[in-house]
């Protein structure tokens, strides 16, 4: 007898050799509402820590204890159910006939039991908290109803004893986990409490991320699939972008394959690694002027209030080039400051020794700092090329500030020059491109309309600044960044100034002339949150109790909308007004046409296209097997899929390769219900048309989509694109 007959069974004598009426009647209720079990514990426990009030046994410890177990019952459900996913073993109430089944029956897997691995998630953290304060019966009480709870799944039919088993090991070592990491955590605070703090959110953020790129509701959007495109055929540059994107897409998916989490889990660690160099940047801006006590909390709310204002939030879990972008312009901040700071300090050698600038500056100067910043304004350049505007605020920063004799000096030159022969990939590509990227940069900023006025999307733009960064917390930026001039340390309150002011008005005038994407403007608000926590933030004693409410709104309105961001279905908005729905509906698109494809695909070889370059990158993600999938021309700008083999050429390799009678079939998509365009209709021999819909959960239509099946590809008649 094998392991898997003794399971089966033990299974099948709890599930009926020790069947009882009482049983029949307690076992379904444990299953279902154990939870009713657990309340008049956790009511006595709380109850019994507000009498005694003991150092290490008050409400704030019960407090901390029942937060530990949520947590940890939330993140063994989570990895419950990928281990379920892996394992994908059927329930034994699916499985065999003469089961005696007390409760619904799931379709889900069985291996581990979910309900075992989150009652002793939360059990061991409970049990750890409580042991040695209250009685031994009393502490061990939350273990006894998991393994309650635990043997009432096998009793009701639906898991075998294993799964029980695995999931009570799994939930065990889950909540040991938590408590280690709280163990580490706390006496980490006792040293470094913000910096200990301030790791712990973004751990607990980074983790709710991936959990939300598994499991939530947005498909890759348009863009993110087109950078996925661009990472399966490297270059030294691309179309409308640097090839960083590309690259770190790249080596995402070498780790964990073609797949969403493989893309996505870049953003979660810039992100991260963003709002830790915020930190750094806050503190070291304010070491050397202001101690410890004011810098601290400074830098913590300034990097806490980069993961939860609307602007940033989504690039925590959308890998666009934004969320690279924002990290490198930080990034650069940090070894400015710091090669400014480095230069201050030799200043102030040189004042006191008498020494001129000599020998003393060039024993002591940290001229790697300078080589950091240019390597890193390179690295911002092939990510987003307004990584630029980091050129202008410098320089303004440098010229309007005591700094201005660096500019005498080679070292702001070096990095500049360093970062150019970074970003020389970009020039190559272009120069054997015909500089497309410089005529599509030219488009994108409406360079050949000329100078007009147009107040509709002036007031667009400055609408979608204040939605985006919320309205307290925009004036309460630009009030805070003119305010500090006149009361805050003056070189920092330049700083701050210069690398935020210019590129917001730059923007903002620019959108008088045309039309302005809300982002654009977006890395003038990090210095921007800066200054809001340190003249708020940092001296909350000093401030009004209005003006403290006024913060405290402004934070809480601005965490209301990233919440709603993620979770746009607690507003219930249909598609139209929904920004989000723009992440919806691709996959379905990818099932249909897989399906299509494969139907057609025995009657020869099957090329995928479409008009535009967003419905033919998630056509390449979702379309079973990833196919090479085309763009075509019917009167659009140019994009990507212009530079790369089309249809025609492609088609004369096939029929080389297999001969002339081959046929190529093709699988023709569009967005809505659309006709057939007669140039496309005359590259086939004849074509068929089908109108898929694809409505979310509550009903509402997302996206409708024109499908053409063609058949015997002649070849078509492609042009020229006439704008860039």
């Amino acid at each position: 007898m094998n392991i898997s007959d003794i399971d089966k069974s033990l299974f099948f004598f709890i599930n009926h050799g020790t069947s009882n009426a009482l049983f029949d009647v307690v076992m379904p209720f444990i299953t279902a509402k154990s939870y009713l079990l657990l309340l008049p514990y956790l009511i006595y426990i709380l109850y019994t820590a507000y009498i005694r009030q003991k150092a290490d046994f008050n409400v704030r410890v019960v407090l901390w204890s029942f937060f530990l177990a949520v947590l940890a019952f939330l993140l063994s459900d989570w990895l419950g159910n990928e281990v379920k996913h892996l394992i994908e073993r059927v329930r034994p109430c699916n499985a065999f006939g003469g089961v005696r089944l007390l409760v619904g029956c799931s379709q889900s897997y069985s291996m581990p039991s979910n309900h075992a691995t989150n009652f002793f998630a939360a059990a061991v953290v409970l049990f750890y908290f409580a042991r040695n304060r209250v009685p031994v019966l009393l502490s061990i009480y939350p273990l006894i109803l998991a393994a309650l709870v635990a043997f009432s799944r096998v009793y009701v039919g639906v898991h075998y004893p294993s799964d029980i088993s695995v999931g009570a090991f799994l939930g065990s070592a889950i909540g040991f986990l938590v408590i280690g990491l709280y163990k580490y955590a706390s006496s980490r605070y006792e040293v470094r409490p913000y910096t200990t703090l301030l790791f712990s959110f973004l751990l607990v953020i980074s983790v709710f991320r991936i959990y939300y790129i598994l499991h939530g509701h947005l498909d890759l959007s348009p863009d993110e699939a087109h950078y996925w495109e661009w990472s399966r055929r490297p270059d030294l540059s691309y179309y409308s972008k640097g090839p960083m994107i590309a690259y770190l897409i790249y080596i995402g998916t070498s780790i964990f394959g073609d797949n969403v989490f493989g893309i996505r889990i870049m953003a979660v660690i810039f992100s991260a690694l963003s709002s830790i160099y915020v930190f750094k940047l806050v503190n070291l801006m304010y070491a050397e002027q202001e101690n410890e006590v004011r810098s601290q909390p400074a830098a913590l709310a300034s990097a806490l209030l980069l993961q939860a204002i609307p602007l940033f939030t989504p690039f925590g879990v959308i890998f666009s080039i934004d969320s690279p972008f924002i990290f490198f312009w930080i990034l650069s901040l940090y070894f400015f400051w710091k090669a400014i700071a480095s230069e201050h300090r030799i200043q102030n050698a040189e004042q006191r020794l008498g020494v001129s600038n000599s020998k003393l500056r060039t024993q002591n100067s940290e001229l790697q700092v300078w080589l950091f910043l240019g390597i890193s304004i390179g690295l911002g350049l092939l990510t987003k090329y307004t990584m630029s505007f980091f050129y202008i605020c410098s320089f303004l920063f440098l010229i309007f500030s005591e700094k201005r004799f660096l500019l005498r000096g080679l070292k702001p030159y070096t990095a500049l020059l360093i970062s150019i022969l970074i970003f020389s990939p970009v020039i190559i590509w272009n120069f054997q491109h015909d500089w497309v990227t410089i005529r599509h940069t030219a488009g994108q900023a409406h360079v050949s309309e000329g100078i007009k006025i147009s107040l509709k999307t002036f007031f667009e733009f400055l609408g979608s600044q204040i939605g985006i960064i919320t309205p307290i917390l925009f004036v309460m930026m630009l009030y805070a960044l003119f305010k500090m001039q006149k009361l805050d340390h003056i070189i920092r309150a330049k700083f701050l100034f210069w690398f935020s002011i210019p590129v917001i008005a730059f923007f903002l005038l620019k959108s008088l002339q045309g039309k302005v994407q809300p982002n654009w403007a977006m890395t003038g608000y990090i210095t921007g949150i800066i200054a809001f926590a340190g003249y708020f933030l940092s001296k909350a004693n000093d401030t009004s109790r209005i003006t403290r409410y006024f913060v405290l709104a402004g934070i809480g309105l601005a965490l209301f909308v990233s919440v709603i961001s993620h979770y746009p279905s607690i507003l219930n908005l249909p598609p139209k007004t929904d920004p989000t729905s723009r992440l919806r509906g691709w996959k379905e698109l990818g099932a249909e046409v897989s399906m299509i494809y494969n139907n057609i695909l025995e009657k020869g070889h099957v090329f995928i296209f479409s008009d535009r370059y967003q419905v033919s990158s998630e056509l390449a993600f979702y379309v079973k097997g990833h196919p090479r999938t085309y763009c075509i021309n019917l009167g659009r700008r140019m994009n990507q899929y212009d530079l790369w083999p089309d249809m025609n050429s492609d088609a004369v390799k096939i029929r080389q390769n297999k001969g002339s009678a081959n046929n190529i079939n093709a699988i023709f998509v569009r967005i809505d219900n659309t006709d057939m365009p007669s140039g496309v209709a005359e590259a086939f021999e004849g074509f068929e048309k089908k109108l898929l819909q694809v409505y979310d959960k509550k009903g509402y239509l997302v996206r409708e989509y024109s499908i053409f099946i063609c058949y015997n590809f002649k070849g078509l008649k492609t042009a020229s694109p006439e704008t860039y």
